[in-house]
């Protein structure tokens, strides 16, 4: 399990920062997992593998099934993180929590939260 959130933790991460630049880098990674470079190296070796990045030189790009899932993930923790702040979790808790709630929460219970943050629009 630590594993597949690891990975997605990367795969959210490069999403990220190709939301600013189309061209994302092993340092910019490394740097806002707060990881070492041979980290960032060792998982981008393995989303690779599982075909989800592709590299040219020093730029890193989500396949189509890396920004798939990519943006599952970070869709899950963008709704997770609203919800939370909407119940009264303040905004720092609410980040960490979703980041560690996105990889485990069933989808049944993410669905609700879906069906439950649809039908409660923010004033």
């Amino acid at each position: 399990m630590e594993y597949e959130q690891s990975l997605e933790d990367y795969l959210e991460t490069i999403l990220i920062l190709r939301q600013s630049s189309n061209e994302v880098h092993q340092v910019e990674v490394a740097r806002r997992l707060g990881v070492s470079q041979p980290a960032v190296n060792k998982a981008i070796r393995k989303l690779k593998e599982a075909g989800y990045v592709r590299t040219e030189g020093m730029h890193i790009f989500l396949t189509e099934s890396g920004n798939k899932r990519a943006a599952e993930t970070y869709d899950k923790h963008c709704n997770i993180r609203d919800l939370l702040m909407r119940i009264g979790v303040d905004e720092a808790a609410a980040e960490r929590d979703a980041c560690a709630i996105e990889h485990v929460i069933g989808s049944e219970t993410y669905a609700a939260i879906c069906a439950y943050i649809e039908s409660h629009p923010k004033d």
